[in-house]
């Protein structure tokens, strides 16, 4: 059957974000953490999900995870999907949810998280 023909799944926005971060443990992400916006006024979304690779490589295969898995277990397309040239900070928006792959270094010279410290933080296991 083809994708075309199929109901859209409806996922909770928790599911959603625990696939997200499934997906990125698969690739041995590191550093993830979730901060959670909604009480913030000025919030662009709800959710952030921030990670980061060792490598170029690792940042995009990450986010090319992230992108397959959620087409094929959740049947959604992010709205915006870049960064994937170079590998250095690669954004998937969810709308709900936005993705924050980093390589480390470059994560370190944005400090999102900092930008952002008043959201609620939940740190993840990397494996």
């Amino acid at each position: 059957m083809s994708t075309q023909n199929r109901a859209p799944i409806q996922l909770s926005v928790e599911a959603l974000n625990d696939l997200i971060i499934d997906s990125i443990q698969d690739i041995k992400g590191k550093n993830i953490v979730k901060l959670d916006l909604r009480q913030l006024e000025e919030a662009p979304t709800d959710f952030f999900i921030i990670c980061e690779g060792d490598s170029n490589t690792q940042v995009n295969a990450i986010a090319n995870n992230i992108y397959g898995r959620l087409k094929k277990e959740g049947n959604l397309l992010p709205s915006n999907f870049e960064g994937q040239q170079n590998g250095l900070w690669i954004l998937l928006d969810y709308f709900d949810t936005v993705i924050h792959v980093f390589y480390k270094d470059t994560r370190g010279f944005y400090e999102l998280e900092d930008l952002w410290s008043d959201a609620i933080f939940t740190e993840y296991q990397s494996f």
